[in-house]
């Protein structure tokens, strides 16, 4: 159905939190005894979107999906199965106020799960006769947790996977001659859920992003990262990847974000958008089609 939460770990929980918290918004919602922190963004009703842990090394231990109900949560083991992942079973309640994940890994190496039930804790706001958004807000206040972007030598492989066993579109790519080397995949009607660009690292994490409504919403963030000192890696730019908008910083820990809007609604009977190499540039950032090595290169 949708990217239901991303599992991060920081160098040091209490400065991430701030990050988080403070600068871009998130909720916290409960903590549990491994010493994670979960968190959401205002607008999702679900218990959390991401989980924080303090760890040696920054980047992500896995990034879940939700799916319909358990009939389907079964059948997607099935599937992984029949096609060769081992799947591991991680029981109901390891993540607080969660239902029984099934985990596998990619050929990226990038763990994901899939997962039916987590407990409904709302939005803060009525379900009758709501207002636009909740008193408190604080930060970038993003609507929800978005996308990830993910570097992996087994590209292809992985990208079969995602279409074939796991029923995502693909709705965007590039390639080089013939070779396809970027990938931009949605379950739901969004206009990505995940990417992954074939790079000969494996298992590495591009960016998390966050939903913002609006221009005028990313041109705010920008302001606040810029008032908060927050290393701002790429000022606001326009996608021609999805025609998305576009901020890129790093939490304190070197984990990148974004905050993202814009992009078109996403159906299963559009055609594939297709970038070349020639304007890979301005595919990535479409205003000034100039890429820097640092956005390329620095993943955790």
């Amino acid at each position: 159905m949708r990217p239901g939460h991303v599992a991060l770990r920081v160098l040091e929980l209490d400065e991430a939190l701030h990050h988080y918290k403070n600068i871009i918004g998130l909720i916290e919602t409960d903590r549990d005894d491994q010493g994670r922190v979960y968190l959401k963004a205002w607008d999702e009703h679900d218990h959390h979107s991401v989980v924080l842990r303090e760890a040696d090394t920054p980047g992500m231990d896995y990034l879940g999906f939700r799916v319909l109900d358990r009939e389907a949560l079964l059948e997607y083991d099935g599937r992984l199965r029949n096609a060769g992942f081992a799947t591991e079973v991680i029981p109901a309640g390891e993540h607080k106020r969660c239902g029984e994940r099934i985990r596998f890994e990619a050929p990226t190496g990038h763990l994901f799960e899939l997962y039916a039930e987590k407990d409904k804790v709302g939005n803060g706001l009525p379900l009758i006769n709501p207002d636009p958004w909740p008193d408190g807000l604080v930060g970038l206040h993003p609507s929800h947790f978005d996308h990830c972007l993910f570097y992996g030598r087994e590209f292809a492989p992985t990208v079969k996977l995602f279409i074939e066993v796991l029923d995502f579109d693909l709705v965007e790519q590039a390639l080089d001659g013939e070779e396809q080397v970027v990938a931009f995949l949605s379950c739901s009607t969004k206009a990505h859920d995940i990417a992954f660009i074939k790079n000969e690292q494996q298992n590495k994490l591009h960016h998390v992003s966050f939903h913002v409504e609006s221009w005028s919403d990313l041109l705010r963030a920008g302001d606040i990262l810029g008032k908060n000192r927050v290393p701002i890696d790429t000022t606001p730019n326009r996608h021609g990847f999805l025609r998305g908008q576009t901020i890129y910083f790093y939490d304190p820990s070197g984990n990148r974000n974004e905050v993202f809007a814009g992009g078109y609604p996403w159906y299963s009977d559009m055609p594939v958008v297709t970038w070349t190499m020639d304007e890979i540039e301005r595919a990535i950032f479409f205003h000034n089609g100039e890429v820097s090595p640092k956005y390329l290169n620095a993943v955790t």
